[in-house]
């Protein structure tokens, strides 16, 4: 990968130094207008700065035209459009800076809206379609009704930041708050990441409605590939949603079965038996793996930035280790094994043999378990030190 030197920001006489940055990829019909109207804006709103466009692996000329229009044309060999805006935010000289696309979508002729929020202290302005307007054509129905809408849901959820349009590419933050985010994707899901990070980091975000043109040219987005990429990076990101309320949920289910299960080890309904130990077991094993993997996860993403330290992960940083683990785990089969032995040699009267059998197996596996998430977590902590 090509190693990029970060310039030292600046501001001029005092004044904010702005840095336009542009992702481009095969955009030959708008890119000039889009860096004209930029450039005009700087000029008529007395600021200084540079339009910046990052080009992507284009075929057809984008670059030239760019830079003929008085854009800084830098290249990015990595695909991808957050790598791209990676590079672009790397390269860019400005204290303040502004991202968009150069497909004509966005309105650069008038910048001042989106900059206000700064000028007030706000860390990071978000432009808002629906609340800006949207052009006819200019949003699918799946992305306007569904997609755009479900993420902007589940960032809600997950963050509790009410941001109304959470794929908007048009967006101005601070060079201070961009340091602090520590962007790593290199796909469209940057958009969530930065979202995601901002709420986690206690950033002040603004919400500004910004109008949204019908683009020329081919779109870049694909629906499935690039909401999957979204769906797939904010569960990853947010493991306690993923792994630890589904895995309290289950493991609570599995050990109320296991524990009806002593006294009745089938239920009839009709013609059909039902023998609930077994999902009993199932839910218990499945739950309890879900809870430690929840919980390696954190150690993950926290190590890395992506969530915040807890009061769990202290704990655990504290007080737990591989021994802890291993000895829990060690324990918990202890636990199993005696059960089967009691079976073995006395199989005490008034409950179910089958049931106690399962719930003797659940153990021996969860101990297991146990014992190997210990030393996952203990490799997760090692590379981070």
């Amino acid at each position: 990968m090509t190693q990029v030197v970060t310039p030292e920001p600046r501001t001029e006489g005092g004044k904010h130094f702005v840095s336009i940055v542009m992702p481009c990829l095969n955009e030959a019909p708008t890119v000039a207008t889009c860096v004209l109207k930029a450039l005009g804006w700087l000029e008529r709103s007395g600021m200084d700065g540079e339009v910046l466009v990052v080009d992507n692996g284009s075929t057809d000329g984008s670059p030239d035209l760019a830079r003929s229009a008085g854009a800084r044309v830098v290249f990015e060999p990595v695909k991808g459009y957050g790598a791209a805006l990676r590079r672009g935010f790397a390269e860019a000289r400005g204290d303040w800076l502004v991202m968009g696309d150069c497909d004509d979508t966005y309105e650069f002729s008038d910048l001042d809206g989106l900059m206000a929020p700064l000028a007030q202290g706000a860390d990071l302005s978000i432009g808002n379609r629906f609340a800006g307007g949207i052009a006819p054509g200019a949003m699918t129905w799946s992305h306007r009704y569904i997609g755009t809408p479900m993420i902007s849901f589940l960032l809600r959820l997950f963050t509790g930041l009410k941001v109304g349009d959470s794929q908007c590419g048009l967006r101005a933050f601070t060079r201070q708050a961009l340091e602090g985010l520590e962007l790593k994707t290199d796909g469209m899901e940057l958009a969530s990441e930065m979202i995601l990070k901002a709420a986690r980091r206690g950033l002040k975000v603004a919400d500004v409605p910004v109008p949204y043109a019908e683009r020329l040219g081919e779109a870049k987005l694909n629906t499935f590939r690039d909401g999957w990429r979204h769906l797939r990076f904010l569960l990853l990101a947010s493991p306690n949603y993923l792994f630890t309320i589904p895995g309290i949920v289950l493991t609570l289910a599995g050990i109320v079965i296991l524990m009806a299960a002593l006294t009745s080890d089938r239920i009839e309904i009709g013609d059909w038996t039902w023998q609930p130990v077994f999902a009993g077991s199932i839910f218990t094993v499945v739950g309890f793996n879900a809870l430690l993997l929840g919980f390696a996860s954190r150690l993950y993403t926290s190590a890395r930035g992506i969530t915040n330290e807890d009061v769990f992960v202290r704990f655990y940083s504290r007080y737990l280790g591989l021994e802890v683990f291993a000895v829990l785990g060690l324990a918990l089969i202890g636990a199993g094994v005696v059960l089967d032995v009691v079976l073995l040699v006395a199989a005490p009267g008034g409950v179910s043999q089958l049931g106690l059998a399962a719930i003797a197996q659940t153990l021996i596996v969860i101990g297991a378990n146990a014992g190997l998430v210990g030393a996952m977590a203990s490799l997760l902590e090692e590379e981070h030190v």
